[in-house]
């Protein structure tokens, strides 16, 4: 004898369109708490601030983006080295009239000077750039160093003046000639990975 399965009277009628528990539709997702705030503070996931890129406001930095800043001109050697000794001698008559023709004003003045003749000759030119430096020192120390009456006098002079200030002229052209060497590497580099790089189709 076939029996027929009834549902209890006490559950009631199935409902078709009766909304299911949170856990039914969407498990963990629905139950997570809405965002908004709560006494004056948010809830959730707080915002993380955006950090600053690394090394954005180190000195390094702030050098870089001020020499970037600067004009730019590419010099030939002849042209560096009218310059340094065009800037050198016009430091040195003003070392003169403003600080007593002090040899060590002017040696400090020749490290930024040498730099920026590096900086600015020209990519072909740049061995040029250690050897006119130099030469722009002894150029500019003549009215700043102290001499006798006569040519002997001022020849020797200039020579003691060589002799005390070695240091400042060593160190302007090792800044120079570093300078130069940081140039050639980057140079070589670029033109390295020009002829790696794949040609367009």
């Amino acid at each position: 004898m076939e029996q027929h399965r009834t549902r209890p009277a006490q559950y009631g009628p199935r409902r078709s369109g009766a909304p299911l528990p949170a856990q039914g539709r969407g498990g963990a997702a629905a139950a997570r708490p809405p965002m908004g705030r709560v006494a004056g503070r948010p809830v959730g996931r707080p915002v993380q601030p955006a950090r600053p890129a690394p090394g954005a406001g180190s000195p390094v930095a702030r050098v870089v983006r001020v020499l970037r800043g600067m004009p730019n001109p590419r010099l030939t050697g002849l042209g560096s080295g009218l310059f340094c000794a065009a800037v050198m001698t016009l430091l040195g008559f003003l070392d003169g009239l403003l600080f007593g023709a002090s040899l060590t004003v002017y040696g400090v003045l020749f490290v930024p000077v040498s730099l920026l003749t590096a900086l600015w000759v020209r990519r072909g030119d740049l061995l040029t750039a250690p050897v006119v430096v130099p030469i722009a020192f002894a150029v500019g120390l003549v009215p700043v160093a102290e001499s006798e009456d006569g040519l002997g006098g001022r020849l020797m002079g200039l020579v003691t003046a060589l002799a005390t200030e070695a240091g400042w002229l060593y160190g302007g052209t090792l800044v120079a000639g570093s300078a130069v060497i940081v140039r050639r590497i980057r140079l070589v580099r670029r033109r390295a990975a020009a002829r790696n790089r794949p040609p367009a189709a």
